[in-house]
């Protein structure tokens, strides 16, 4: 998924006696295989201090922070539900000495008023224009949900008919570039099957962007609707073969297009990359114990909150009313954090687990959709995917496709790669904006070299 967890949230407030401490405070956290660049915003308030922090590398800003203590020029700041503490000095330079520690692990961080110098991000593969094929703008409107859906059409040539593919976003709300921590891989891999004589439309997530709608209240299903109304935009097309258009998903979107498929006629062909074939509360799970156990946390930390969380999913599971499912819980996440988080969190918390998008996807399992799914498939996964983890989820997809009798099947585990499919080092998340290499040129072989004989 890629509702990537943000696995160093840092937080700093500094109240130090005849020392202004208001303003931006800039550092460099080093963490195993990365630096990243902090900022923390402070301001004063009737009550004392509060701060945001920014971090620029990951792409967050305005995280909020929670406890705040400063006595005898020692600034201990704490974010319990995260297990994050961090403990500083102020000296006589008017910087801040300290370490970060979260679940057990310490990191240093210091802190100063000066500006540290802005990463110059290199991503060698993002294309520059003029490309070497047509591109337009497009819109096309999902008429059951009356919402407009804004992307980009690339062509081989201007004039011909050419075999088509609709690219397919990951969870949260994303561009038609699928823009993530500086990389744009639907940009990278929209270029590269054009230049290989297969068109491609991508487009912004409703209420992203161009696109109307509200990305708020939609499901995955929401989400399928939408490209089933990009198979019809394409068949209006006189450039595009309409009896050779397929789909391509990333993440969520390798969910999404399992559901088009079995019920669309139009689609030739589906290419599932990092798709899930568990049901998503089991993904949740699994997700939150690799990239922990890889992060080094403690096991009976591990264990403690699967357990915390299998009780909140095994709610909503159970859940039939919106209304009686927030009331639920409400009361399981106040049992579980209330003398962790305060009010505003739990709120928080509790509006994400009752989304609608949440609750549909916990409940939803691929394997229903997968099953009956006739026409090609194509499933890859990297094998340091921790995320959506290769081993669990490339046999459940085939199982789900073996069931249906689906003999028009390759999965594949690709080596080293993470779940943006980046030849990486950990596979955790924080890895991401780091790494140069926007998508491996061996997942992009293995895609364009499968669909061209589905095209032939």
């Amino acid at each position: 998924m890629k509702k990537v967890f943000l696995l160093i949230t840092i937080l700093s407030v500094f109240i130090m006696t005849g020392q202004e401490i208001t303003g931006q405070w800039n550092g460099i956290l080093k963490v195993p295989g990365s630096q990243l660049r902090v900022v923390f915003n402070i301001a004063k308030t009737a009550a004392g201090y509060n701060a945001t922090m920014d971090s620029p590398d990951q792409g967050a800003k305005g995280i909020p922070f929670t406890t705040t203590k400063f006595e005898n020029a020692i600034l201990k700041l704490e974010i319990p539900s995260a297990q994050i503490v961090y403990e500083g000095m102020l000296n006589k330079d008017n910087n801040i000495v300290g370490n970060l520690v979260q679940r057990g692990q310490s990191f240093p961080l210091n802190l100063s008023k000066g500006k540290i110098e802005e990463k110059i991000v290199l991503r060698p593969q993002e294309p520059k224009k003029p490309y070497p094929y047509y591109s337009e703008d497009v819109a096309f409107e999902n008429k059951t949900d009356k919402n407009v859906l804004a992307g980009t059409l690339t062509l081989p040539q201007k004039d011909g008919v050419f075999p088509a593919v609709i690219l397919i976003t990951g969870s949260g709300p994303e561009n038609r570039d699928e823009e993530i921590f500086g990389h744009k891989p639907f940009l990278v891999l929209a270029d590269y099957l054009t230049k290989k004589g297969i068109a491609v439309l991508r487009f912004d997530d409703r209420g992203v962007a161009k696109s109307t709608g509200d990305y708020k209240t939609a499901t995955t299903l929401d989400f399928a609707k939408d490209v089933q109304a990009g198979i019809d935009y394409l068949k209006s097309r006189k450039e595009i073969d309409k009896n050779k258009i397929g789909l391509i998903g990333h993440s969520e979107g390798g969910v999404i297009a399992p559901i088009v498929a079995e019920n669309s006629k139009d689609v030739g062909f589906i290419v599932l990359l990092a798709g899930t074939g568990i049901r998503g509360d089991k993904l949740m799970l699994l997700q939150k114990e690799r990239i922990e156990r890889q992060m080094g946390v403690p096991e009976n930390e591990i264990q403690k909150g699967q357990e915390t969380f299998k009780g909140a999913y095994d709610i909503i599971l159970a859940s039939a009313d919106s209304d009686d499912l927030t009331t639920k819980i409400n009361s399981y996440v106040k049992s579980q954090f209330g003398n962790k988080l305060n009010g505003e969190q739990i709120s928080a918390l509790v509006a994400q687990l009752t989304s609608p998008w949440m609750v549909y996807f916990l409940k939803f399992d691929p394997a229903t959709a997968l099953e009956k799914v006739q026409c090609p498939v194509l499933a890859i996964n990297g094998d340091k995917d921790l995320q959506v983890p290769a081993d669990v989820n490339i046999t459940a997809i085939k199982k789900a496709l073996e069931k249906g009798g689906n003999k028009k099947t390759t999965a594949k585990v690709l080596p080293n790669l993470n779940h943006l499919f980046q030849e990486c080092k950990t596979g955790l998340p924080n890895e991401y904006g780091i790494i140069e290499q926007t998508l491996s040129p061996t997942a992009l072989e293995e895609i364009s070299k499968w669909i061209l004989v589905q095209v032939k």
